[in-house]
């Protein structure tokens, strides 16, 4: 079995971003790729960590411990003002390579309305170069979040195909997460010369 976290990179309580998170952990453990024990959430909502620096790291140090032996990470980044929102770009100012490097990740954008594709590229540009994640080439746009995954079947022939996609992305990530960790333990990590990404 193996670990995955789940990142909701909203920074509202009871946010869409948390619901989508919550139904790909649910779908990650009946595929079979983990368990409820490996298997988290991070919601940021929830437990929204301080504006970096900041002398009180908040619940940084329990997220950084949930990180670090995680196999793989699913980030789910709400689409703000066509923008990835304040939370999710705060919560890659605290993590590292001691974190997340060399770990894959699948990027999910989530609008209210018809976007979501610029998160999915803001971070791709600029969220990994320090931290080391792996951002697989698969991604999932969740469009009309709020009319999505309210109940246990679909509700209809669009988001009957979005549950597919979404396996299909899920069972990616889980070849990717057994693939990259031999690739993990291989790197030599403690360079000092090479601590940022260039």
């Amino acid at each position: 079995m193996l670990n995955f976290v789940l990142v909701a990179g909203s920074s509202r309580n009871n946010s869409q971003s948390g619901k989508v998170a919550r139904f790909l952990r649910q779908r990650l453990i009946e595929l079979g790729h983990s368990s409820l024990e490996l298997c988290t959430v991070i919601d940021l909502g929830l437990g929204p960590l301080p504006l970096w620096p900041s002398d009180d790291s908040g619940p940084w140090g329990q997220y950084a411990e949930r990180l670090q032996v995680a196999d793989a990470l699913v980030i789910v980044a709400p689409e703000w003002n066509g923008m990835a929102c304040p939370a999710i770009k705060n919560f890659f100012i605290y993590a590292s390579k001691a974190e997340l490097a060399h770990k894959p990740g699948l990027l999910v954008g989530v609008s209210a309305g018809v976007g979501g594709a610029y998160p999915i590229s803001e971070l791709r540009a600029s969220s990994y170069k320090n931290c080391r994640l792996c951002y697989i080439p698969e991604h999932l746009i969740i469009r009309q979040v709020e009319q999505q995954f309210n109940q246990p079947s679909a509700a209809n022939h669009d988001e009957q195909q979005l549950r597919a996609r979404i396996d299909y992305a899920l069972d990616v990530l889980q070849k990717y997460s057994v693939a990259l960790r031999p690739v993990r333990a291989s790197i030599d990590l403690s360079q000092a010369e090479f601590a940022n990404g260039m």
